[in-house]
């Protein structure tokens, strides 16, 4: 049973923090009424500001045992003016001090960085595109700490530096996909007092191909453990899971940090390369892939042997949980404004829920 009394308390006092964007004298309903019922609608599911509504009439009795609700629930017309109008920036951050008032220390974890798009929060009247979310998880905890929107996954790139400027990263790992390889948000998580762990791709191509040729030669080709592949070796195994058989095989080389073609990376001491070979059971066919990490730490660190397995749980218990669950790709909400601040009212449902789950175990 999901018992959110407490950490509403927490969450409600952030909510304070907000500028109430309605007209003076004309405000029945408070701002924090309004969203504490929104967060726990979106908890039970709610897609819509009828939903919203749905759930506070089902659960009045409930809700006034830490709510006033003297005015009774408040329309679905209110639900839609006050998430139309609450300044977005200024609801991401309350959410970001709330995270960070109800996350561990992440010293030691690894915090995925990663978008993902709204699919159908496009307006075509307005010439809007899709809505595109910056998210910051903590892997190891499973909770988002901050999102920034922008309005295309081609600004993801300036977006990446604000989420860093809203965390507290010391000690930890930071890994992000290759649109976030740069070397700016490098040198800026070093200044965080953080780590990182970039994927390399084709997009910097005169990198990629010398540290592919590199690794050709130490690691994965011919005759490569006769050249000392094996010292270089951090992880080697198996798994069956999913009706698959999947080999990931871990390689970390300091050597290739030196290379010339590396040599603007800030506190670049390792390169990482991870070989996965998948069989489905029952085919013949087996796919093969190799990707490559700049990383900050020395390739003896055992964090490096799984980060970047760890980095794609964004992926399937952030961006799936969000699509399957809260059914956010689905989301018919075309006003940027709203559309984004039900962004961050969904990642504050999966946090709670989340923190509900620990509580049980």
């Amino acid at each position: 049973m999901f018992r959110p009394i407490r950490p509403m308390n927490v969450l409600a006092d952030r909510f304070s923090d907000l500028d109430d964007p309605r007209e003076r004298g004309k405000v029945i309903y408070p701002l924090t009424d309004v969203l504490v019922i929104a967060v726990c609608a979106a908890i039970a599911g709610a897609e819509s500001y009828e939903d919203i509504v749905l759930y506070g009439k089902s659960k009045k009795s409930w809700l006034t045992g830490f709510l006033d609700l003297e005015h009774g629930i408040p329309s679905h017309d209110t639900f839609r003016r006050v998430f139309g109008l609450i300044d977005a920036k200024a609801f991401e951050a309350c959410f970001t001090s709330w995270a960070k008032s109800q996350a561990e220390e992440p010293d030691g974890e690894v915090v995925a960085i990663d978008g993902k798009t709204i699919r159908r929060s496009f307006d075509h009247g307005k010439e809007q595109s899709p809505l595109h979310v910056v998210s910051a998880w903590a892997s190891e905890q499973s909770v988002v700490l901050a999102q920034e929107v922008v309005e295309e996954k081609s600004n993801e790139i300036p977006a990446i530096p604000e989420v860093l400027e809203t965390l507290q990263l010391e000690g930890a790992l930071v890994t992000i996909d290759a649109m976030g390889c740069q070397i700016d948000i490098a040198q800026g998580i070093l200044e965080e007092k953080a780590d990182y762990l970039l994927a390399l791709k084709a997009n910097h191509e005169t990198a990629y191909r010398a540290v592919q040729a590199h690794f050709e030669e130490r690691c994965f080709g011919a005759g490569a453990f006769e050249r000392g592949a094996e010292s270089r070796l951090r992880s080697d195994g198996f798994d069956e899971s999913h009706g698959r058989v999947v080999r990931r095989r871990v390689f970390a080389c300091e050597e290739a940090s030196e290379l010339e073609d590396l040599s603007e990376w800030p506190g670049l001491r390792s390169v990482v390369g991870v070989e996965t070979i998948r069989t489905v059971k029952g085919e013949s066919e087996t796919n093969a892939e190799i990707r490559y990490f700049l990383s900050s730490r020395e390739a003896g660190d055992e964090a490096l042997e799984d980060a970047a397995r760890r980095h794609w749980s964004i992926e399937n218990s952030l961006h799936w949980v969000l699509d399957v669950t809260f059914n956010e790709d689905q989301s018919r909400v075309r006003d940027e404004t709203a559309a984004s601040n039900w962004a961050v009212l969904r990642k504050i449902a999966l946090n709670l829920l989340k923190s509900d789950s620990e509580a049980d175990t």
